[in-house]
């Protein structure tokens, strides 16, 4: 682990839970850096900008600019830019996410009878039915349809809430249609992460709390991974899954201690 130059972070229950920083992170960082290292915050979570989680950081004491993070998003609209260009989307998520999808150059559809050719779904904290039934009338009318990751839950300080994949699990139930998922466990989050930082995959190491995510996105891009148990997994989630880390450490202060 000595010789990793590039440390690909989740956030939330790996840095921070909810709005509260853990101790050990700032200290982890900044031994990173003193190690000649770099990081890159890598989350699925498609409710808020790279500025947003610039200003949430600052607020936690973390410098951090825009090639410090990757994000679903980033990788979602390079998936878009790619396979959708000149499209017109319905954006199922907050005002932050159809802003990013506008500025990429794409149409942003007004409702379901806007024409839509494809159908994008984040995790949205703004959520309504109507929403929801805008997305019910497009699935059923056959677009395209995907999501920015598959997340079913995200951590927050008292526990829970439901995030982008419970709310595509109401709409199968209500259409019989899945996403397309662009987000951790796939693969592409990691390959940008690696080419903008000049980086080999041996060089990289990926840090997170989840397995059938972080982890899973590890293995899926040939990356190392360390679990840490400060967020949603449990030494015995990890016994027991199909996805096993590389490494499992209590917290990322135990990863700052060997560097």
């Amino acid at each position: 682990m000595k010789n990793k130059t590039l440390f690909l972070l989740d956030m939330d229950g790996t840095i921070y839970k909810g709005n509260d920083i853990f101790p050990q992170t700032i200290p982890f960082l900044d031994r990173i850096t003193a190690s000649g290292g770099r990081y890159i915050f890598m989350t699925n979570n498609s409710s808020k900008s790279t500025e947003d989680y610039i200003e949430k950081l600052a607020g936690m004491g973390i410098r951090a600019g825009q090639d410090d993070f990757m994000t679903s998003v980033n990788a979602t609209i390079y998936y878009l830019k790619k396979h959708y260009s000149g499209k017109k989307i319905y954006v199922l998520g907050t005002q932050s996410l159809k802003k990013a999808v506008g500025c990429a150059g794409f149409e942003i559809a007004k409702g379901a009878d806007d024409d839509a050719d494809l159908l994008l779904m984040g995790f949205d904290t703004e959520l309504t039915f109507q929403k929801l039934d805008d997305a019910s009338r497009l699935l059923t009318r056959g677009v395209d349809y995907v999501a920015t990751h598959p997340d079913a839950v995200c951590p927050t300080e008292y526990g829970y809430v439901p995030d982008c994949g419970s709310v595509a699990d109401m709409l199968y139930n209500a259409t019989g249609r899945k996403p397309y998922v662009v987000g951790k466990p796939k693969p592409l989050i990691v390959e940008l992460a690696l080419a903008r930082a000049g980086a080999r995959r041996e060089e990289a190491l990926i840090v997170g709390d989840r397995l059938n995510t972080d982890i899973a996105c590890g293995i899926a891009a040939g990356v190392e991974t360390a679990l840490v148990l400060s967020g949603e997994a449990t030494r015995k989630d990890a016994e027991n899954s199909d996805f096993k880390p590389d490494y499992i450490f209590e917290s990322v202060g135990e990863i700052a201690e060997i560097l």
